[in-house]
């Protein structure tokens, strides 16, 4: 078996031969991103798990915000004391926002994106997620809601080493048991989109680490998030490389309205944000919009 760390699902190598449902999602320090397609205007009525439906706002509506976190505190245990990564944060994120969210290590930046990415749930206060409030989800349900509705983009790729390019950018539509033949336009529109339409036949280890990580952004795109969340995406490429991928993330958010958030160390990466947060012991200490 192939594992994916940071998405935390198990998968065949030859998945594309396997059906979805005998992969095991599996908790690591992420879950595959999984979803059918979002209505873009109006109010989109979805289904989750056994849940009955409920209403959550489309991407278009600029008038409530995609993200909000009211009194937000998370306390970690470590030995015989307690480290507080997140004190009593109150932050709203408009839809369509590009955030990106520096601060130094330890600052509490990646435990903010990890709770906002429904990863982790906060030791006290309340997290909603496109008007949707998380903790009234069951761990199923807000397992479902992740995989359908948020996208990740990680520092390392995450890609299946046994699978091409756009059997990579599809994998979660399969691991979802949808049907490939229904969705092809739109995994051939990414791959065209992120500049790989030439390269979908190509395995990992065939492709640059831009290259790679422009697959990681369409696979995180085929389920047309509600919200792009990006750990660290240029950490692991040269600055040419890593200037291009921020100016994908960039275009992606300016034509889809898709909300971003982006955690960096780096000062020129956070500045093609529309609006910086700094983090500093688990608070926020600046929020500039441009």
């Amino acid at each position: 078996m192939a594992l994916i760390p940071s998405f935390g699902f198990c998968a065949r190598k030859d998945i594309y031969r396997e059906k979805a449902a005998h992969c095991k999602a599996v908790l690591l320090s992420g879950r595959a991103a999984v979803s059918d397609p979002i209505p873009r205007t109006g109010v989109a009525r979805l289904k989750i798990s056994s849940m009955v439906y409920v209403e959550s706002m489309s991407t278009t509506d600029r008038g409530n915000p995609m993200i909000r976190l009211e009194e937000v505190t998370k306390i970690y245990q470590q030995g015989t004391r307690l480290v507080t990564a997140l004190d009593t944060i109150s932050l709203e994120v408009g839809t369509g926002e590009f955030v990106s969210i520096m601060g130094p290590s330890g600052s509490g930046k990646s435990t903010l994106l990890h709770i906002m990415g429904t990863l982790d749930a906060p030791t006290r206060g309340k997290v909603w997620i496109g008007g949707e409030l998380l903790s009234e989800l069951s761990d199923r349900d807000r397992t479902i809601f992740r995989r359908k509705k948020i996208g990740f983009v990680f520092q390392f790729f995450n890609l299946l080493p046994g699978l091409t390019a756009e059997e990579n950018v599809a994998l979660p539509l399969m691991l979802d048991g949808k049907k490939l033949s229904q969705h092809r336009d739109r995994i051939e529109a990414l791959l065209e989109r992120v500049g790989l339409a030439h390269r979908r036949g190509h395995r990992p280890d065939e492709l640059s680490g831009g290259e790679m990580q422009r697959v990681a952004i369409a696979r995180a795109l085929i389920i047309q998030p509600l919200v792009l969340l990006a750990d660290e995406p240029t950490g692991n490429l040269d600055s040419k490389t890593g200037s291009e991928i921020l100016e994908l993330i960039a275009e992606i958010n300016a034509a889809e309205k898709t909300t971003v958030v982006l955690v960096t160390h780096d000062p020129s990466a956070a500045a093609r944000a529309g609006r910086r947060l700094s983090l500093r012991d688990g608070t926020i200490v600046s929020d500039v919009r441009a």
